[in-house]
Order: C-alpha cells, then structure tokens, then sequence
C-alpha cells in the first residue's frame, strides 16, 4: 500500500480525492490546507484526517506521497519542504512559477533520491493517446501546423476564487493542458512568439467582490517545435463554450486530426481528409479521472521505472511560459534550448 496525503484542499481536490480512493493499493491518509477552516470542512465532507499544520503532515513517517494542490505561489516551499522531509511530491501545474525554480526542486528530488511528478496528466487519457498514436502511425503524414484552442470561460463565473487564476493568467494556468500534451507528442519547443492583453480589467467574484487581473486574460503564443510542427495556441479567461474554435487541430499532408476538447479522456477524435470519428483506445473513461496521474506515478515507484508525468517535462513548460511571458513584453521572439526525456505512450496505446 502506497500511501498519500493532500497539501490544499481549493477547488480541485475533491476531485482528486474521489478517484484516488478507486486505485487499489492506494491511501489517502490526510489533508491539510493553510486555511483551518477549509481543511476542517473539507475534512468532514470527505471523511478524511486533518492534519494540524504542514509540519505534522511532513513528520508522518506513514505518508510515502505528497499530492500538492495548493495554489502556484505555494507550490515551490510545499514541494521543496516535502521533499526535504524525505516525501515523494506529485504536484499540480505549472511546476514552479520560473524556470530557476523549477530546476532547483528537479535537483532537490535528485538530491534525495526522491521522485518528482507534476501536472497535467490529461495526455494520459483515451483521447489524446488515441491521437498521438495516430501521429506516431503517419497517419496524416508528419505533423507540419497546429491549432489549439484554450477558451476557458470568464472562471470567475464558477470558480469559488478566481483571484489566483487570474494572477497567474490562462497561459499558465490552463494553457499549460495543451502545451503539455503537444511538447509530449511532438517535441520541445524551440522558439516562442507571444502577445496577451488583459480584454476585461473588471471582474466581480461570485459573492460581489470587484478584482482585475494581474496577468493577460488573453494571450497567444506561437511555438516552433524541434520535430518541425509550428504551433499556435490562444487562451483565454473570456470566450466560453458557445465558441465554435475549441479543441486541437494537427495537420498534416495528408489529412488532419482533431481532438475535439483537451480535458475529457473521452473526446471526439476525427482523422483524415475529410476527418472522420475513429474509435478510441482502451476503455475510454468519461470525463477526467484526477488521480490517473497519480497512479500511474505511484506505480512508476513500485516498478522502479520513468514515470510518465516528470518534473522535466514540467520544466520545460515552465521554460516555454517564461519565453512567452518574455515575448509578451519586448514583442520579440524568444528561444528555448532545454528538452525532457520522451514520455511513453500509454502500454494500451502502444
């Protein structure tokens, strides 16, 4: 038995939470979040311990995995405290808000010889690894140009506190879905060119409060990658659903495939010219199965292989947000020199 315990208890981790509790040979032995009142509530809605403080999490010898769900401002001290106390750390994305720091935790992990994953794990799913083995069997031919739309919504129509998003910016706080599954298709990025703007400056929260954002709430990026497909992918905090643009297109000579939503392992995928629905992969889960990643890293731990999520290719991704962010300020484009060890398909999509 392998076992875990949640650091922040927001938005997502009820979801995590849930599926976690479906993974034989997995426990989730407690939470903790910075804010006693959340880690009390959601304690008791999920029947889940709480620890006091983060220090008492840390000093648990029982706990083999730390899950780190806080927001991107605590993911540097959670992840490196845990590390430190001798943990395994999965975070949520991005891995770190700079480039430096993320290096600096794929160091402390290897420091202690400690496994380090992070977020997003949605390339793992029925979907996207049903078109990436489309890609891998040329069957459009090689990927030359990329489409990938990332409409997210004005959150803080849903979102309980859409401050953080919003500080953070669609970019790095959604953007990072698509980018992680293209880099994982189709190579790192080699050169980035970005524009963002913030399109609404006022924003009220669901119980009224008034708010801006502190970063772009749109932005557009485009990628050179090193396997030769260009790359352009808009994000925003504005357009929502009714939106005929969604999904990711990649096109070939051949024909085109289309992933039809980048989050649901369950999603329309069409090939060819012009395309149409092929059957997915393996069993296709219907929706998002939060704790697939996780799993899938804790049995990375029990073989003794690569896991599939690495701080790496996190790393990377950090690297392409500071390249963008960059691009965004002086309008000028950006290279980007690091790469990450190539994920494996998943063994029922090989």
């Amino acid at each position: 038995m392998t076992t875990l315990a949640i650091v922040g208890t927001g938005n997502i981790a009820a979801g995590y939470l849930t599926d976690l509790r479906t993974y034989p040979g997995i426990e989730v032995v407690g939470g903790y979040d910075s804010d006693p009142a959340r880690s009390a509530a959601f304690g008791a809605a999920h029947d889940l311990p709480i620890y006091g403080s983060l220090d008492e999490l840390l000093g648990d010898e029982k706990v083999d995995v730390v899950v780190n769900l806080t927001p991107l401002s605590a993911h540097v001290p959670v992840t490196r405290a845990a590390l430190r106390a001798g943990k395994h750390v999965f975070s949520e994305k991005p891995l770190a808000p700079t480039a430096h720091e993320a290096r600096s935790l794929i160091a402390e992990a290897a420091a202690h010889g400690l496994r380090l994953g992070c977020a997003p794990f949605t390339y793992l799913g029925e979907a996207i690894q049903t078109a990436w083995k489309l890609v891998r069997d040329d069957a459009v031919g090689p990927i030359k140009l990329v489409y990938a739309e990332v409409n997210h919504d004005r959150i803080e129509s849903w979102h309980p506190a859409p401050q953080g998003p919003y500080r953070a910016g669609p970019l790095f706080d959604v953007g990072v879905y698509s980018l992680t599954a293209l880099t994982a298709m189709l190579g790192p990025a080699r050169k980035v060119w970005a524009y963002g703007t913030i399109l609404k400056p006022d924003r009220v929260t669901l119980s009224g409060e008034m708010f801006s954002p502190q970063a772009p709430d749109f932005s557009v990026v485009v990628l050179e990658l090193a396997g030769g497909a260009t790359v352009r992918l808009t994000a925003n905090f504005y357009v929502g659903a009714g939106t005929r643009q969604s999904g990711i297109e990649l096109h070939g000579e051949r024909g085109s495939i289309h992933i039809a939503d980048w989050t649901n392992f369950d999603s329309e995928i069409r090939v060819g010219l012009p395309p149409e629905p092929v059957a997915l992969l393996g069993d296709p889960y219907r929706g998002i199965p939060w704790g697939r990643g996780i799993a899938e890293f804790v049995a990375a731990i029990n073989e003794g292989r690569p896991h599939r999520c690495s701080a790496e290719h996190a790393a990377h991704i950090v690297d392409i947000l500071a390249a963008a962010a960059q691009s965004q300020r002086t309008g000028a484009p950006v290279e980007v020199s690091s790469g990450f060890p190539s994920p494996l398909p998943m063994p029922w999509a090989a």
